[in-house]
């Protein structure tokens, strides 16, 4: 099995079946930081990389994992409407 070098932007998936992009990597302090699907951030020790099962996955298709709305946030939009403001995200949280 070949083990996948942690780049930024890459999506893995732990055998436990949590995913996490790799959101950085420090060479100099020998750490990987990464972002889960549900938003949390962690740091994986780069020694430990190679040991972990993991495999590499296309990005989710579902973009809403890591941010923290809910359906309910979306009321009056028809489905498959971005709502205002989608595209700029700091102009969206203006209208909350």
């Amino acid at each position: 099995m070949d083990v996948q070098f942690p780049a930024v932007g890459h999506w893995f998936r732990r055998p436990s079946g949590t995913v996490f992009e790799v959101v950085a990597v420090d060479e100099d302090d020998g750490t990987i930081e990464i972002q889960q699907f549900d938003g949390t951030v962690g740091e994986l020790e780069i020694e430990n990389w190679p040991q972990m099962l993991l495999l590499e996955i296309s990005p989710p298709e579902d973009w809403s994992g890591s941010v923290d709305m809910d359906p309910d946030d979306y009321v009056g939009t028809k489905e498959g409407e971005m709502p205002s403001g989608f595209h700029d995200p700091l102009e969206f949280l203006d209208n909350l």
